[in-house]
Order: structure tokens, then sequence, then C-alpha cells
């Protein structure tokens, strides 16, 4: 079996997520509070569909913000060879995908607002059959990558 690949991506990754996660918690804890508002006035409404809502909130996002991000970088790594790319991504089922230099079509990096906050962008390589990502990066990292990747995919093009 392959050794794992060595490289990492930045250890900011784990902050930009936390703060998605957030982010995407608030929704359940706005309806969990609503609901126990709406439920004080009204008698049709249970009261414990708002507590329930609210607990769950709380669990999910501690699950979401505090435990998962930790991990997935943890299980994040990636290596540029030559004539391939190698990328280890997952949680509980952890996925290696080889991708050859010579189906590489374009490489793009990306950068939403919450990784320019912390100078990430996610480097996306394209083939004919699909799209890989390289998830938060340092922006400088990522640009080198492309480039890097750029040449590779282009000299393998060039000798077949």
């Amino acid at each position: 079996m392959r050794e794992q690949p060595s490289e990492r991506i930045a250890k900011d990754a784990v902050k930009a997520w936390q703060l998605t996660a957030h982010l995407y918690a608030i929704i359940p804890l706005i309806l969990g509070i609503a609901g126990l508002i709406v439920s004080n006035y009204f008698d049709f409404i249970n009261h414990w569909i708002g507590i329930g809502l609210l607990i769950f909130s709380v669990v999910e996002w501690s699950i979401t913000a505090l435990i998962i991000p930790k991990i997935r970088w943890k299980r994040w790594r990636y290596q540029i060879y030559d004539q391939e790319i190698y990328i280890q991504h997952g949680i509980i089922i952890v996925t290696r995908t080889v991708v050859p230099m010579i189906r590489v079509q374009h490489v793009d990096t990306e950068q939403g607002p919450i990784l320019k906050k912390y100078g990430l962008s996610t480097l996306q390589i394209s083939t004919a059959a699909t799209k890989h990502e390289i998830p938060a990066l340092m922006e400088e990292e990522a640009a080198d990558l492309r480039d890097q990747i750029s040449k590779l995919a282009r000299v393998e093009q060039d000798d077949v």
C-alpha cells in the first residue's frame, strides 16, 4: 500500500471551517428561540418543539464547529508528483485519490470571503470527468501549486 501524502493544508483551515460552522449553526438556534417565543403567545404550538430545536442546535454546533474541523484538518493531505497528484481526505471514510497529470485539463484557485479573511485559497483541479479540490491553502502556496501543476500537466500532454 502506498504511503499517505506528506503535505498538509494550512492550519488556519480549522478556524475558517469553524467560522463557517458557526454561521450555519445560527439558523436552527434562531428557529429554536423563535419557537419558544411563539409558544409563549399561542397555545396551539407546543413549547417542547422550541426546546428541542435549541437542544439540537447546541449539539449540532458543538459537533460541527468544535470537533469536525480539527479531525478534517488532520486527515487532509496531498502530494504533487511529476506524474500525478495524490489527495487524501475524509473524516470517517478516508478517500485517497490519484489524479494523473495527463488527465488534468485546467487548474483554478478559488477564494470566498471566509477564506480571504484567513489568507487562504482553494485549489481546484479539473479533469474531463470531475473536479478535485485541495482546500484552505495559503494564498501564495495555492498560486504556486496552480502554476506547478499547470506546467507539469502541459509537459505531460506534450510528451504524448
